[in-house]
């Protein structure tokens, strides 16, 4: 074999290592760059559905839940409290829930896939406060026809046990009910529903 042919193969030999080399680098180079695109397992566990177990809760009581760094709230609502709910659609804005404030699913009389249950998004509509939970009948602050509801400190806006916005106050729509669905007997999905619950 001739010199010139040992040089040859010498080279196509060292430029198919170099070039091997190379694309090897631009993929270690680009593996970092990649993942930085992907979601962060904080952010992806900020976005996750979670569960809540409803099996402690009292009737007329209130389990609060974190989602998507929002509070969601269960309140398991008592046949007193549920048989309530029809004496407020003339004082509500919009007592059918025509606005698109929930799955539709809830688009019912309770907002709800079981009556007995809420499960509410608990950020007031007008500004994003947090109501508060005031379950109990005509207390002297509240008037003698509050038969239960959410009442939001900051500015006074007035929600019943459905989570319906009533009239004259600054809330302009219905609190926001999240996709959720029932695993269970007592335990609710919020934030997936499957496609439908």
């Amino acid at each position: 074999m001739s010199e010139q042919a040992v040089n040859k193969t010498r080279r196509r030999v060292l430029v198919a290592a170099t070039g091997l080399v190379g694309a090897v680098g631009v993929g270690y180079a680009l593996v970092p760059f990649v993942a930085s695109m992907n979601p962060s397992a904080r952010a992806r566990a900020a976005g996750a559905p979670v569960e809540a177990d409803v099996s402690k809760l009292e009737p007329g009581g209130l389990l609060r839940v974190k989602w998507r760094g929002q509070p969601v709230w269960i309140v398991h609502r008592t046949p007193e409290m549920l048989a309530s709910l029809a004496s407020n659609d003339p004082k509500l804005v919009d007592p059918a829930s025509g606005v698109p404030q929930q799955p539709a699913y809830c688009q019912n009389a309770t907002r709800s896939i079981k009556p007995a249950y809420l499960v509410a998004i608990g950020i007031c509509t007008h500004l994003g406060c947090s109501p508060i939970y005031r379950p109990e009948v005509a207390p002297d602050d509240m008037g003698a026809d509050w038969k239960g509801g959410f009442f939001c400190p900051c500015h006074g806006s007035r929600f019943d046990l459905a989570a319906r916005v009533f009239k004259n106050v600054p809330a302009p729509t219905n609190l926001v009910i999240p996709k959720h669905a029932y695993l269970n007997e007592t335990t609710i999905l919020i934030g997936e529903d499957g496609g439908a619950a």
